[in-house]
Protein backbone atom coordinates (compact mmCIF):
# COMPACT_ATOMS: atom_id res chain seq x y z
CA UNK A 1 0.00 0.00 0.00
CA UNK A 2 0.90 2.86 -0.61
CA UNK A 3 1.78 5.64 1.99
CA UNK A 4 -0.46 8.22 0.26
CA UNK A 5 -3.13 5.89 -0.41
CA UNK A 6 -2.84 4.42 3.39
CA UNK A 7 -2.73 7.76 5.22
CA UNK A 8 -5.90 8.67 3.17
CA UNK A 9 -7.56 5.79 3.85
CA UNK A 10 -6.82 6.28 7.85
CA UNK A 11 -7.50 10.24 7.50
CA UNK A 12 -11.36 8.68 6.04
CA UNK A 13 -11.38 6.37 8.88
CA UNK A 14 -10.51 9.29 11.09
CA UNK A 15 -12.89 11.93 10.09
CA UNK A 16 -15.66 9.27 9.30
CA UNK A 17 -15.34 8.27 13.05
CA UNK A 18 -15.26 11.70 14.47
CA UNK A 19 -18.51 13.10 12.41
CA UNK A 20 -20.79 9.98 13.57
CA UNK A 21 -19.66 10.69 17.01
CA UNK A 22 -20.52 14.38 16.74
CA UNK A 23 -23.91 13.35 15.01
CA UNK A 24 -24.96 10.72 17.77
CA UNK A 25 -23.89 13.64 20.41
CA UNK A 26 -26.13 15.90 19.06
CA UNK A 27 -29.02 13.60 18.38
CA UNK A 28 -28.51 14.20 14.42
CA UNK A 29 -29.10 10.67 12.70
CA UNK A 30 -28.34 11.89 8.97
CA UNK A 31 -24.57 13.29 10.13
CA UNK A 32 -24.05 10.29 12.25
CA UNK A 33 -25.12 7.93 8.94
CA UNK A 34 -22.83 10.53 6.93
CA UNK A 35 -20.05 9.88 9.22
CA UNK A 36 -20.52 5.97 8.99
CA UNK A 37 -20.87 6.55 5.33
CA UNK A 38 -17.07 8.10 5.13
CA UNK A 39 -15.85 6.05 7.96
CA UNK A 40 -17.03 2.71 5.41
CA UNK A 41 -15.39 4.37 2.42
CA UNK A 42 -11.94 4.64 4.10
CA UNK A 43 -12.46 0.80 5.46
CA UNK A 44 -12.88 0.36 1.97
CA UNK A 45 -10.25 2.00 0.34
CA UNK A 46 -7.57 0.21 3.00
CA UNK A 47 -8.73 -2.81 1.87
CA UNK A 48 -8.63 -2.38 -2.03
CA UNK A 49 -5.18 -1.22 -1.36
CA UNK A 50 -4.35 -4.12 0.74
CA UNK A 51 -5.63 -6.53 -2.27
CA UNK A 52 -3.21 -4.88 -4.51
CA UNK A 53 -0.50 -5.55 -2.26
CA UNK A 54 -1.32 -9.09 -2.37
CA UNK A 55 -0.70 -9.21 -5.90
CA UNK A 56 2.39 -7.45 -6.30
CA UNK A 57 3.66 -10.18 -4.48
Amino acid sequence: MTAGEKAKALAEQAEGKATKAMGQAVGNERVTAEGQAEKSTGHARQAKEDVKDVFKR
